[in-house]
């Protein structure tokens, strides 16, 4: 049997033992890592498993061992928040919502209008669930929202409202028009240069002065535009960078057949640009997420705050390790997923490429 010409030729495997002992430098250092997880894994495995309390009072949990008896009894507060207990049913409901539109979405096949229109419905649907106040539900303002949904559905709203933002500035960085171009320009190196607990502590106590009276917008809301503005401003680089990688003639050619303008850029730059940029989208991504942890800094009850508030109860011994490390595990699932995701993102647009 022939091989196809088209074939591309498997890609070498390096062993573990080439990655960890490749040189004098990489054998010392992984000798030195592995020589330091040694001596503190004694100490790990007898504080996290063999003296730790599973199931049992907050007194039990006062002789030094890790207390899980406490995330199993605060897991409702840290998760959700001081969201009414009877009406907890709703942000799990959300969280559901969200990671099938996730899954949804990771199939090149779903990406398009259909997929749009279905996240617009999906987000009025996640929006009512938690609001309420509509077919019998309580009305719960956002000021009791907390926990794993708040972190999702700032992360999800600040990446899906500030990626058509940041394909705008990137545009505008690149266009002939002077005043489109500085006035991107201004935009991104305006917001790359201020740390996001400055623009937070903008959109927190500087914007509700500038809006008209009798307008108002509720603290999340504000969090979510300080936190939509800055992914957009980074990732309006990542995507200038994809378009500076595709060659000016796809567009030429694309013009010389009569394709209008915005069409050229929907169908032939974009998709190209966005394909050139899988990594750094990925990693922006995934640094966006970390910082919905931020949040906690103004006063939005995310994740990381219901923890720390769950934390101080005074009945329980301030379990503040068993706390983080919990939340650093969701982070660091969420986190590990997108990456995942990104590799095999990356490895089915290589093989479209070479058929």
């Amino acid at each position: 049997m022939q091989t196809s010409a088209r074939t591309a030729p498997p890609k070498p495997r390096r062993s573990v033992h080439r990655v960890l002992f490749a040189d004098m430098a990489s054998a010392a250092l992984t000798v030195a890592t592995g020589g330091l997880l040694l001596l503190a894994l004694p100490s790990i495995l007898r504080w996290g498993v063999f003296d730790a309390v599973w199931v049992a009072g907050p007194d039990a949990c006062r002789d030094g061992g890790a207390c899980w008896a406490y995330l199993a009894d605060k897991l409702r507060l840290i998760l959700f928040g001081t969201y009414p207990p009877a009406e907890q049913w709703r942000p799990l409901a959300v969280i559901a919502l969200i990671l099938a539109g996730l899954l949804a979405t990771l199939s090149p096949r779903m990406w398009g209008g259909r997929l749009i229109a279905a996240w617009g419905l999906l987000l009025g649907a996640m929006l009512g669930l938690m609001w309420g106040g509509f077919l019998g539900m309580e009305f719960v303002p956002t000021s009791r929202w907390g926990g794993l949904p708040v972190t999702l559905l700032l992360a999800v709203l600040s990446l899906g409202l500030g990626f058509p933002f940041s394909v705008v500035l990137a545009l505008g960085r690149r266009s002939k028009l002077p005043v489109f171009r500085w006035l991107s320009v201004l935009t991104i190196e305006l917001v790359r240069g201020l740390p996001l607990v400055g623009l937070l502590f903008v959109a927190s106590i500087l914007l509700p002065l500038l809006l008209p009276v009798g307008l108002s917008i509720d603290k999340l809301g504000r969090t979510l535009a300080a936190l939509t503005v800055f992914s957009a401003a980074y990732l309006a680089e990542v995507v200038r960078g994809g378009l500076q990688g595709v060659p000016g003639g796809q567009a030429e050619a694309a013009k010389a057949l009569g394709i209008p303008g915005w069409k050229v850029v929907w169908h032939v730059v974009l998709p190209q640009a966005i394909q050139k940029v899988v990594p750094p989208l990925t990693n922006t991504a995934i640094v966006m997420v970390k910082n919905t942890s931020l949040v906690m800094i103004v006063g939005v009850f995310d994740m990381l705050s219901a923890g720390r508030a769950a934390a101080t109860d005074p009945l329980w011994p301030a379990p503040y390790t068993e706390t983080y490390l919990f939340v650093a595990a969701v982070y660091f699932a969420i986190c590990y997923g997108i990456s995942r995701y990104s590799l095999w993102l990356e490895t089915r647009l290589a093989e479209r490429e070479r058929r």
